[in-house]
This record gives C-alpha cells, sequence and structure tokens, in this order.
C-alpha cells in the first residue's frame, strides 16, 4: 500500500514533470542544432546526403581524357551532335585541344549545318596526321554546296592520303560522277566496292556508275541482289540523270557547267533536298548528299 501511495503522492507527480520538461527541452534543442545545419537528421539526412550524391555523379564529367572523349564520340553516334558541341568545349577546356578533338568539332560543326566554321576547323587537320579526314569534310561541304568539281579535288587529297579507305573512295566516285567524269568514277568505285563489299552506299554508288555508263542489265543485276528498296531505286535512277546532264554539261564546256552546278546548288537550298541520314542513321544532315557517307 505504501508503494502506491508513493506513485500517487503529489511530490512524485511533480518529479514526473520536472523529468518529462527536461526531456522536451532536449528534444527542441535537438531539433534546433539540426536547423541550424540546415539539413535535418535521422533517415531524412542520410536520404538528402544520397540525392546530392547522385545528383554529383549523373552532372560529373568522366574523371579521365579518354573516357570522356569516348562520351563525345559516343554522342555523335547517336547523332547528338549540338550536345557534343558543348562538350567538346569542356573538354578542351579541361584537357586542351588535339587533333582529335578538332575533327570531332569539324564533323559536329558540319552535321549542324555550320560549313564556313567546319571548313575552318577541318582547314587545321592539314598538316596533322588527320589530315585525310580534313580533306574529307572539305569535299563533302563542296559537294553540299553543290561544288563537285570541288569535293572531287579535295575528296582525291583524301583518297590519296588514305588509298585504302573504302568510303572515301566512294565519295570520290559519287563526286566524279555527279561533275560528269563518269570514266573517272570507275576505278576509285570499283577499289571501294571490293573493299567493302556490305556498305550500302558504296553498293548504291557502284549502281549508280552503272546506269551512268550505260550498263543498265548489271545496274539492274546490282540493285537485285542487293535487294535495295524501290525507292532508292528511284534516287539511284534521279541521280543517274543529273550525272547525264553533268557529263552534257562537261561536253560543252567549263561555263555550261558552272551554271549547271549554280542551278543545282540554288535547286537544293530552296526544296531543302539533300537531307540524308547520318552514318549511324540518327540524325538528319541537313543539305548532305544522298550518295555521300557521313
Amino acid at each position: 500500500m505504501a508503494h502506491s501511495l508513493l506513485f500517487d503522492s503529489p511530490a512524485h507527480a511533480a518529479y514526473g514533470a520536472a523529468r518529462r520538461t527536461a526531456a522536451l527541452a532536449a528534444l527542441v534543442l535537438l531539433g534546433a542544432c539540426a536547423s541550424k545545419d540546415g539539413i535535418g537528421y535521422g533517415i531524412g539526412q542520410q536520404a538528402e546526403r544520397a540525392m546530392l550524391a547522385q545528383k554529383a555523379n549523373r552532372d560529373a564529367a568522366p574523371d579521365t581524357p579518354g573516357m570522356y572523349f569516348g562520351l563525345i564520340d559516343k554522342m555523335q553516334s547517336q547523332g547528338l551532335y549540338f550536345a557534343s558541341l558543348a562538350h567538346i568545349d569542356a573538354y578542351e577546356k579541361q584537357y586542351g585541344a588535339s587533333p582529335d578533338t578538332n575533327l570531332l568539332r569539324a564533323d559536329a560543326l558540319r552535321m549542324t549545318d555550320q560549313p564556313a566554321a567546319a571548313i575552318a576547323a577541318y582547314g587545321q587537320l592539314l598538316k596533322t596526321p588527320l589530315a585525310a579526314r580534313g580533306y574529307r569534310g572539305i569535299g563533302l561541304i563542296a559537294g553540299a554546296a553543290g561544288d563537285f568539281a570541288g569535293a572531287a579535288q579535295a575528296l582525291q587529297q583524301a583518297a590519296q592520303l588514305a588509298p585504302t579507305d573504302a568510303v572515301t573512295l566512294s565519295d570520290l566516285g559519287y563526286a566524279r560522277l555527279r561533275n560528269g567524269d563518269v570514266n573517272g568514277a570507275r576505278v576509285p568505285l570499283m577499289k571501294a566496292a571490293e573493299l567493302d563489299q556490305n556498305n550500302p552506299k558504296i553498293v548504291s554508288n557502284v549502281a549508280l556508275y552503272l546506269l551512268a555508263n550505260g550498263d543498265q542489265a548489271r545496274a539492274l543485276a546490282v540493285m537485285n541482289q542487293q535487294k535495295l528498296a524501290p525507292d532508292v531505286r528511284a534516287a539511284i535512277r534521279s541521280d543517274a540523270a543529273k550525272v547525264a546532264a553533268a557529263e552534257r554539261a562537261q561536253a560543252r564546256g567549263p561555263q555550261a557547267q558552272t551554271q549547271q552546278q549554280a542551278g543545282q546548288a540554288g535547286a537544293g537550298m530552296s526544296a531543302g533536298t539533300g537531307t540524308v541520314a547520318s552514318a549511324q542513321g540518327i540524325e538528319p544532315a541537313p543539305r548532305l548528299l544522298k550518295r555521300f557517307a557521313q
């Protein structure tokens, strides 16, 4: 009985109230400390720190030059050329410029329809081990503008520096065809076809050459063998007509050829023709030629 009276006494009640007040004050103090840090405590603090770490990992660039370069190259392979330009700026700020980054920049500028800046960037490669890529890029830009004579000249220089590059040889053959030089297109196209028999652009350029050279049966056989789609066959035949017109202009003389090229360039810009997919088949490249590889 005495035990129960002790707990029910006023003294015990006052003692319990004092303990509860002290505990509440301690909790308030802990809360004030946490608020002062601005983070919180317990599971909330852990979650916030985890989110901050996750954001830092997501936003940070790869921590080695090779990994970062690979990331930019992958962006371009996915057609993200504008994004790659931003990352090339960041890469060069951190690690410095090199012929490899200049090539990435030049290709991105070309694929985002900035020809003047792209030519300047490709020009920086002409005295480096990547000179062949520089001349090839300049040739593609010339061809996109309808200057097939200039394209053929630049691509010939590229092919001389990289004689086993099937894509460059195919581009050279196509430029010569569009410039009206059907005979001059034969050797580079045959080289390209034997070096890379499975490249659809090379195969279509060979079919174009055969049509332009009057060999309808072999051209049809190539298109059937490769199972080219009807729209691809129609594009090849359309280009064959342009090659024939260029060949006639070539026979009439340089002035007629210049007038024809100017007309082709103007028609391409006004009608928006010549838009093709990139080498990876993802990002449309403004004003680049159908038969050129990207």
